[in-house]
């Protein structure tokens, strides 16, 4: 299903021929991105994933950057993460060169240019103020915020406006310098691919890339002994609110009983939580429960935009099916529907190239292991009903418990 082949410079290449599409992904991904930073340039993995859009020798500007892929209808973007930014481009087959050239000539070739540099600021704040305004989006920013506080992985990935605005040229050709680097990065081709000469394209396209030792990141701290809850007031109708715990990360063995009790918990539209709050209860158009899960935390947070005067009662719902979870069996029909939940969305997201790309190219970048989607559903059929009450007692304890909350409320406090 995928080849991954090694250079001696430490740069890996995946390869994953599709031959049933006509789509092909170029994606480029770096182990690096906001649990990398420092407080005085917390933003910069955000802030150099922009600024590599600005042009290089062959395209001098932003325009032509975008341009070129825009004329043979490419899609482009790039997106940063906790642990990770990526760059790709995804086009009809015949204009692999095309893609393959275009992403390696902005990773390798990008000049930041001063002047863009400063337009750019104005662009991230706005950015940042956008998202700050959108209690919606912001609250699961303030959910990592009150998970770790003052510490990388508590702090927004964009940065903040005055961190931003400090950061300079010299900043950000440092950071690229400490962390893009060929032993930290992944070239990866998903779609319908001639596998021998896209590797052998990748390696002359990649042939400069920096072979310096990468900067690794600083540790997560990981304390409480008592619920946690931050509140941002904000007057309105509605309160936005993520409950949750503290769970575990991408790598320890009852990760995929996490996804499989999120799905239960609220991950489909006939889910527990769904069908209480938003069907019975009528308190929330969306209410949604995750499992978030990086190499080094993990946390499993139900989030929901609820009538203000239906919060206690939409928080006493949710605590009471976490707690439910804690002693109760789900039954053989409820754990199989949420198995399949997970297996179906993993099949149709599948079908597409740039999913494929990452599936493979992640999982490598992260856990330096690459597993089927045939074991990974083996992992999901393998779980029990006995697993997911381990699970819940472990997790479902009042001392992991966390709220963020923005609305009209000053003062809320928690108990399982």
């Amino acid at each position: 299903m995928y080849r991954k082949t090694n250079l001696k410079n430490g740069l890996r290449i995946i390869t994953v021929p599709q031959k049933e599409t006509k789509a092909v992904t170029v994606l480029v991904l770096v182990k690096t991105g906001s649990k990398y930073e420092t407080k005085e340039i917390s933003g910069i993995s955000h802030f150099l994933e922009h600024m590599l859009f600005k042009g290089t020798d062959k395209r001098k500007g932003p325009m032509e950057v975008a341009e070129e892929l825009d004329k043979i209808g490419g899609e482009f973007n790039a997106f940063t993460g906790e642990e990770y930014t990526g760059y790709y481009a995804k086009v009809n087959h015949s204009n692999f060169d095309i893609a393959l050239d275009w992403v390696s000539d902005i990773f390798l070739n990008s000049k930041i240019p001063n002047k863009e540099l400063l337009k750019e600021k104005g662009v991230i704040i706005e950015e940042i103020n956008m998202y700050r305004e959108n209690p919606m989006m912001y609250i699961s920013d303030l959910w990592k915020n009150v998970l770790y506080g003052n510490q990388p992985a508590g702090w927004d990935i964009a940065g903040t406006a005055k961190s931003v605005s400090a950061i300079t040229r010299n900043d950000i050709k440092k950071y690229m310098d400490d962390h893009y680097t060929a032993t930290n990065t992944i070239v990866c081709v998903a779609g319908n691919i001639d596998e021998e000469r896209a590797i052998e394209k990748i390696k002359k396209y990649f042939s400069k890339i920096s072979d310096k030792q990468f900067k690794d990141k600083v540790g997560v701290i990981e304390k409480q002994t008592k619920p946690q809850v931050k509140t941002i007031y904000k007057k309105g109708n509605q309160t936005n609110i993520a409950l949750g715990v503290r769970s575990y990360g991408m790598l320890h063995p009852h990760k995929i009983t996490l996804d499989v009790m999120s799905v239960i918990l609220g991950g489909s539209m006939s889910s527990r939580l769904f069908k209480e709050v938003r069907e019975r209860l009528g308190a929330a158009y969306y209410v949604r429960t995750y499992n978030y899960s990086d190499t080094d935390t993990g946390s499993l947070v139900t989030f929901a935009g609820v009538d203000n005067k239906k919060l206690d009662k939409v928080i006493e719902v949710i605590l009471r099916e976490y707690k439910k979870l804690t002693k109760i069996k789900v039954s053989s029909e409820e754990l199989k529907k949420a198995k399949e939940v997970i297996k179906g969305k993993i099949i149709l997201k599948m079908e597409a190239s740039d999913v494929q790309a990452s599936f493979y190219s992640m999982q490598e970048l992260l856990k330096n292991d690459i597993i089927s989607i045939e074991d990974v559903f083996k992992k999901i059929d393998n779980v029990t009903p006995e697993d997911i009450i381990t699970v819940a007692k472990d997790i479902f304890k009042n001392e992991k418990l966390n709220m963020a909350l923005i609305g009209p409320f000053k003062n809320k406090e928690i108990k399982l």
